[in-house]
């Protein structure tokens, strides 16, 4: 009888290899680099706003009284000196010119702080970006679909959240201050114009002063906000993060077969200098170190080739059949394997046991012939 679960199992092994969706690693460098470059950064509108409207606020405060001349000194030329001036088109024209040239020099401080200021702050959270990414035409953005998710996403209720935030916050500072400052108004009848604007612009400042402050608080909460929902935008699956490490490592069997092919490479080209060594110094079965040593070429004994168990076998084998001569010297074989590359001269601490052996393998041949 057929068993009925049989046809509910499958083989887990078929996911092993496929992007299961999960995004829950951590973003790698190369794909914040990416984001980057596509102009997906993180920053807080809200507190770019905030420290924007603050330095307006004390760029106006500082500045008040340069504006208050300025504008006193235009009103006194025109009232007083050229008051009696007739309205040509010439005057009316030169007039205009003043008149903007006032409003550029009054206007100068408070706009220039929050430029600056605004360059400022965003360099600071997101740094210099230079993107056309946001520029190419886009039609998920068009799409009724993708808009409904938008309007009903989690950012959009935040989004909701912070802006009747900032509405009762603003509203609630202008209740109390103008609460607490009720009895003024009444006084703006029988002051002159310079103290009402002075009083005025206090409270206009209080106000500001307040709200700014309380801004910051604001924009401070939306920049964490922001930041947790990047790293969260990017966060990658472990399928995106193993393909993203093969396209800039490579395939690990095919590295590991080209480290294959450099190691068979390497040890061929070892061998084929076995023939050409003076001596083999051997431990006897263990190690095996081919020494060649050219007295009008070289300085010292060169070491062409070495293996240890396996390969130090291999070279004793190709020594023999090539009439290398070998030498049994285990404190020596060791030695020189483990302190010498193959390619280095022999150190000098070596150079009497070298010497030793290499007399000897000379005298050998010498006796041979």
């Amino acid at each position: 009888m057929d068993d009925p679960l049989k046809w509910f199992i499958f083989d887990l092994q078929l996911l092993a290899d496929g992007d299961t969706g999960e995004k829950t690693e951590k973003a790698t460098p190369r794909r914040r680099e990416e984001a980057r470059k596509k102009g997906q950064v993180f920053k807080s509108a809200d507190l770019s706003a905030a420290i924007i409207l603050l330095a307006g606020s004390m760029a106006l405060l500082f500045s008040f009284p340069y504006i208050v001349s300025q504008i006193k000194g235009f009103t006194q030329l025109y009232l007083l000196q050229r008051g009696t001036q007739s309205l040509t088109q010439a005057y009316t024209y030169y007039m205009f010119l003043e008149v903007m040239q006032l409003l550029g020099r009054v206007c100068f401080p408070v706009l220039g702080a929050t430029f600056v200021t605004a360059l400022l702050v965003s360099y600071l959270q997101v740094g210099f970006v230079f993107s056309t990414e946001s520029l190419t035409p886009n039609f998920n953005r068009i799409n009724p679909v993708e808009g409904f998710k938008r309007i009903f996403s989690r950012r959009a209720l935040v989004e909701l959240i912070k802006s009747l935030a900032k509405v009762f916050v603003a509203g609630y500072v202008v209740y109390t201050v103008i609460k607490d400052n009720y009895a003024v108004f009444p006084r703006f009848i029988d002051m002159e114009l310079g103290a009402s604007m002075v009083v005025f612009g206090d409270l206009v400042f209080e106000i500001a002063l307040k709200v700014g402050i309380i801004y910051v608080i604001i924009g401070i909460v939306d920049y964490i906000f922001q930041w947790f929902d990047y790293e969260k935008s990017l966060k990658m699956s472990k399928y995106e993060i193993k393909q993203e490490w093969k396209q800039n490592e490579g395939d690990p069997l095919i590295r590991s077969r080209q480290k294959q092919i450099q190691r068979e490479m390497a040890m061929r080209r070892m061998m084929s200098e076995v023939p050409r060594a003076d001596v083999v110094i051997t431990n006897p079965t263990h190690f095996a170190v081919a020494l060649r040593y050219d007295a009008p070429r070289m300085t010292a004994p060169v070491v062409v080739a070495k293996g240890q168990d396996y390969m130090a076998l291999r070279i004793r084998e190709i020594a023999v059949l090539n009439r290398v001569a070998l030498v049994e010297n285990p404190p020596l074989a060791r030695t020189l394997y483990s302190s010498i590359d193959i390619g280095d001269v022999v150190p000098e601490e070596l150079y009497q046991a070298v010497a030793e052996v290499l007399a000897f393998v000379y005298r050998q041949k010498k006796i041979a012939l």
